[in-house]
């Protein structure tokens, strides 16, 4: 006797409910019903903004402790904040000139928005202190004890959401708050005390900062003035002006709050029955996994700033992004064929790799040498320098002088290789710039100097899926941009080169290089070294031609994406903090790029790719202007190994 028996359904991961409430939750919160959310091992973020913004959150545990849920669900929390309370385009034009100014003003716009929402739930109040406390613990920030390693801008920003939340700083950055507070009381006690008043303007909020960057001599009073200046400029442009739009703004904030406080209910209701049956402790984060190195598993030292730069040029578009991607290298194909690619790639390389590898060791030994130690003279406290007590012979009244030992000033530095997969460089082209920056890597990673290596393609020719949901649509008339991209992630930053040297073959797979749409590229690199807490960062594009993908410029002007690339380069070299070059194979890049070299043979890549990089290094070595107080201070200069951003002088 036979039965039919029905195939057992496949049950879904225990946590995908878990996943489903928080995405569900931040785009409530957000305001932003299509909103795309994606849950991956690497470094939370929110790029984009408007429609086109994703939201990368942390994988969580198959089984959730309540405070490891509290940890993702703070992340979402943060982005959908700032998704719904923060105006990039007023941020953008308030936003002070120098890096250090910067990193300050960037962090405590980012503390406003997570302090509106912790003042209105006391659910989001305790995701984002979790979160944060995760954070700073992740930095090994709970033993610092010297104020040379502790971020100002993260002690300000520690401080702002003190003042307007009531809370406490979290655990893990009490000891930043606390070496920094006497500091930034006595100088900007009063504006910390003003901020609550405008927390829900952005542009007065903005305004107090830049009184408090100027206490901190981190910011001169006539840029405030020339700021304030050009605010009032331009007041008549669309919803820049507050008094217009004063009453709406209101109406929208009780809104919101209301919206908020439902979603926040509803995904508590969710999360809380699946936490009765998480009751058994999980494993870290996949990033703090027992294969990684240390390196890795810390993931940076400082936490994270967000972007302020618009992803595009005001008349640049993409016709959609949903079927965009970006990916590790090692899900584009099986691990025995990335291995077998990679020996194919270092067959190629059998005659060309000792040539790289002898420019590499001389970049090394450039950048070594930068690293020698030196003395600190005529301080108040330190060893007693001998060569210097003439002086009280000649003239008694004269103090004791003092030195003290220190290293060079080298900034922690973070290099990003951007590096062209278009089907033009098939063949000799590719396999010289899979070998340039293999080698180089693994030369920085010995300096110290951590290393980013990224590819950008298209996942089709002549436009793929986006085309063909255009002809869909009826082909509306200028589309924007007509392909779907691929953007490739050889090696993370924070990956050690031992775990990612075998990415690099990816670039052998016959049928990988297709088109290359070099603008939004360009730009999604650069926003991923702004999320870098490294004091520098360093972009270096290569490419072998101007931006070519046919599907986009059938029907759209023929210099669209051109003209797009020039318009991100511009905002990168005039307003950014990152320094950007480009070498160019055969291809005058010199015609879009300030800093630029054009190679004829690939051959000549690696030489070049060492001597401009040694180039930045050494007309660099010197840290930059550090502010010098209004008050002298009865401690000598505090000095460090390295140099930190924003450092106030005492």
């Amino acid at each position: 006797m036979s039965t039919n028996r029905k195939p057992p359904q496949k049950s879904e991961a225990p946590q995908e409910p878990f996943k489903r409430a928080v995405a569900g939750c931040l785009r409530a919160m957000a305001r932003a019903p299509d909103l795309e959310v994606a849950y991956a091992s690497d470094r939370p973020a929110l790029t984009g903004s408007g429609e086109g913004a994703k939201a990368r959150l942390p994988e969580p545990a198959r089984k959730l402790t309540p405070q490891e849920a509290a940890i993702v669900r703070g992340h979402a929390d943060s982005m959908a904040l700032r998704l719904a309370c923060h105006d990039t385009t007023v941020h953008r034009r308030l936003a002070p000139k120098g890096p250090e100014a910067r990193a300050v003003f960037d962090a405590v716009e980012q503390a406003r928005v997570e302090s509106i929402g912790a003042k209105r739930m006391l659910g989001v109040a305790g995701n984002l202190t979790a979160m944060l406390d995760d954070r700073y613990h992740r930095g090994n920030y709970g033993d610092v004890s010297d104020r040379a390693d502790a971020p100002l801008e993260d002690a300000v920003a520690m401080m702002v959401r003190e003042r307007l939340t009531g809370l406490a700083p979290p655990a893990g950055a009490k000891a930043i708050v606390e070496l920094w507070r006497p500091i930034i009381e006595d100088r900007a006690g009063k504006e910390l005390d003003k901020l609550g008043e405008s927390i829900e303007d952005q542009r007065s909020f903005a305004k107090a900062i830049h009184k408090l960057l100027s206490n901190l001599d981190m910011m001169q009073d006539e840029a405030l003035d020339s700021d304030d200046t050009g605010e009032e400029s331009g007041e008549d442009e669309p919803n820049d002006d507050p008094q217009d739009s004063e009453g709406e703004g209101e109406q929208d904030d009780q809104g919101q709050a209301v919206e908020m406080e439902a979603a926040d209910s509803a995904s508590d209701e969710l999360e809380e029955g699946e936490m009765d049956a998480a009751d058994a402790p999980s494993g870290d984060f996949p990033e703090e996994s027992d294969e990684g190195d240390a390196d890795e598993a810390s993931e940076s030292k400082r936490p994270p700033q967000h972007g302020q730069f618009e992803p595009k040029g005001p008349e640049y578009k993409a016709f959609t992004n949903k079927f965009d991607e970006t990916i590790p290298a090692e899900e584009l194909c099986e691990p025995e064929e990335l291995e077998r690619l990679r020996a194919y790639l270092d067959k190629q390389l059998a005659n060309m790799s000792s040539i790289v590898a002898r420019l590499a060791n001389r970049l090394q030994r450039r950048l070594m040498a930068q690293q020698n130690r030196a003395w600190e003279f005529d301080l108040e406290e330190g060893m007693l320098d001998p060569a210097r007590l003439s002086r009280i012979i000649i003239d008694p009244q004269q103090p004791l002088s003092f030195k003290r030992e220190k290293d060079t000033n080298f900034r922690d530095t973070v290099v990003t290789l951007v590096l062209d997969n278009s089907g033009s460089m098939r063949g000799r082209p590719i396999t010289v710039a899979a070998s340039c920056a293999d080698i180089l890597a693994r030369t920085l990673e010995r300096c110290g100097v951590k290393v980013e290596i990224l590819g950008f393609t298209t996942r089709a020719w002549k436009g793929g899926q986006s085309r063909e949901a255009w002809l869909q649509a009826g082909k509306p008339v200028n589309p924007g941009r007509l392909n779907d991209l691929r953007h490739i992630i050889y090696k993370s930053a924070d990956a050690p080169w031992r775990r990612a040297r075998r990415n690099l073959g990816l670039m052998m797979r016959e049928g990988l290089l297709k088109e290359n749409i070099d603008g939004e590229a360009l730009d999604w690199a650069h926003q991923r070294l702004l999320g870098r807490s490294e004091q520098r960062k360093i972009l270096m594009m290569i490419s072998d031609g101007a931006p070519v993908d046919d599907s986009t410029l059938s029907v759209n002007a023929g210099n669209y994406l051109e003209r797009h690339l020039r318009k991100v380069i511009e905002e990168i070299e005039t307003r950014s903090p990152v320094e950007l070059i480009a070498i160019g194979i055969g291809h005058d890049v010199t015609r879009y790029y300030r800093r630029a070299v054009t190679i004829v043979d690939a051959e000549e890549l690696g030489g070049a790719m060492t001597e401009k990089l040694a180039e930045l290094f050494d007309e660099n070595a010197r840290p930059e202007p550090i502010p010098v107080p209004r008050k002298p201070m009865p401690k000598p200069q505090v000095t460090a190994s390295k140099p930190v951003r924003g450092k106030v002088t005492v």
